[in-house]
């Protein structure tokens, strides 16, 4: 794809969402890490309904980690891997106490090292909570960057830098949700929603997909 092309994809993007940003609900760097640790293999409207319990209870590193495991565990039950995700949140909260005094880390590093952080958790943490022109593939991501000829790639790593090369630089903050509200809701895994595609014109993906005949 060539870059006039990728411009005009993202110019498109903008235009119908110019403040793009996560469906998860949060208000701190803290909220949206234990946010975005949860909602791994899990969708953001079951972690948010989950989070709009809890946080009113416990919304801090320290008070999280005064409900223990178990209370945490209570408030997750209806999340996938809710068991494991508790023991996460729960060490993560201890790390954040003693090492960073409380406070979410602006450093992928230092994110990286918190248990059940991904590179992609840290990239999204980075980019929403810091700022910083990341970009977090996800699978929707992964899907449109191979499936339209934005930013081929064999795998998620060799996707994020094909995209971090290829994105003008304008766009780069907001790339990622871009590609994830337009993977999510367009140009989904099963059957890409051609018919209603706003950058339908300049994909490259050759099997159209037709209108659904009512």
């Amino acid at each position: 794809m060539n870059p006039k092309k990728r411009r005009a994809i993202f110019e498109t993007l903008q235009s119908l969402n110019p403040h793009p940003t996560t469906e998860l609900e949060y208000t701190s760097p803290f909220e949206l890490l234990i946010a975005v640790l949860l909602s791994a293999q899990a969708t953001d409207v079951s972690v948010n309904k989950a989070m709009r319990k809890m946080f009113p209870v416990a919304n801090t590193p320290a008070k999280v980690l005064a409900l223990g495991e178990e209370g945490v565990a209570e408030y997750i039950r209806t999340i996938g891997l809710y068991r494991t995700k508790a023991k996460n949140v729960i060490a993560t909260c201890r790390i954040l106490i003693d090492q960073y005094g409380g406070k979410v880390p602006d450093d992928r590093e230092a994110l990286e090292s918190l248990p059940g952080v991904g590179r992609k958790t840290a990239n999204v943490i980075l980019n929403t909570a810091f700022g910083h022109p990341t970009i977090a593939v996800d699978t929707h991501i992964f899907r449109v960057a191979n499936r339209t000829g934005l930013a081929p790639g064999k795998d998620v790593r060799a996707v994020e830098a094909a995209l971090e090369k290829s994105v003008p630089e304008e766009f780069l903050h907001d790339a990622h949700h871009w590609l994830i509200l337009h993977g999510r809701y367009v140009c989904k895994a099963r059957t890409p929603e051609c018919w209603h595609c706003a950058i339908e014109p300049l994909c490259e993906y050759k099997p159209k997909t037709p209108a659904p005949v009512l």
